[in-house]
């Protein structure tokens, strides 16, 4: 690979790195607004931030209804959650 390859190559990586890590950053304060965490009830790649191992934040959780990613919900509206069976929780959901 010659020097002009190897520096588009790095500058492409580079790229995709920064647009990467501008997406799935923290999620901003003000989407929190009236809203609470709710663990347990994302679909695989649909969390909103990280809870634990396994996740780094937004749209990084492996699997559907994580425990330890969570999405935000209206204030009051997680606990009485049950999507297919998975009931919401303010806390990570242990596996």
């Amino acid at each position: 690979m010659n020097r002009s390859t190897l520096a588009l190559a790095l500058a492409g990586s580079l790229t995709t790195a920064m647009a990467t890590a501008a997406f799935a950053g923290p999620i901003p304060a003000s989407k929190m607004v009236g809203n609470e965490k709710c663990y347990g009830v994302a679909l695989k790649g649909q969390n909103d931030c990280a809870a634990g191992a396994g996740t780094t934040c937004a749209g990084t959780s492996t699997m559907d209804y994580q425990g330890n990613s969570w999405k935000a919900v209206p204030a009051g509206t997680c606990t009485g959650m049950n999507i297919d069976g998975h009931k919401g929780s303010l806390e990570p959901i242990k596996s």
